[in-house]
């Protein structure tokens, strides 16, 4: 680990470039941060999208979670959007997992085998 002084002497903002990356710091319109950790996402990623039904950290309510679905994260939400339609509830995408409001596992399950999708229930 270097000095503090090499730790503290970044370049934080310049006329010339803008705002920069504090992960990389490059200039915020090359920075290439974010590709990387969708693409490092995508890798890890077994082709098995599992869906399991949570209740912790949630006050008792049931939410139906959908994670491992190898896709961007923009297809990520547009899938969410028609599967919340399809259950009729609300939900959110987080961290690369699709939450939907409501215990609606066998009806996803059917949603994304129809799509292709190699679909495992999991937990109890």
């Amino acid at each position: 680990m270097g000095s503090l002084r090499d730790q503290l002497g970044g370049l934080v903002y310049s006329t010339e470039h803008g705002k920069t990356c504090p992960n990389c710091r490059e200039a915020l319109d090359v920075c290439s941060c974010e590709e990387s950790s969708e693409q490092a996402r995508l890798a890890a990623l077994d082709g098995i999208v599992r869906i399991r039904r949570e209740t912790s950290g949630r006050k008792g309510k049931g939410v139906t979670t959908i994670s491992g679905i190898p896709v961007s994260e923009a297809e990520l939400k547009t899938l969410a959007k028609a599967l919340k339609k399809r259950c009729g509830t609300g939900g959110a995408v987080k961290d690369g997992i699709i939450e939907i409001q409501g215990d609606h596992r066998e009806t996803l399950r059917e949603a994304l085998t129809a799509q292709g999708y190699q679909v495992k229930l999991a937990g109890g």
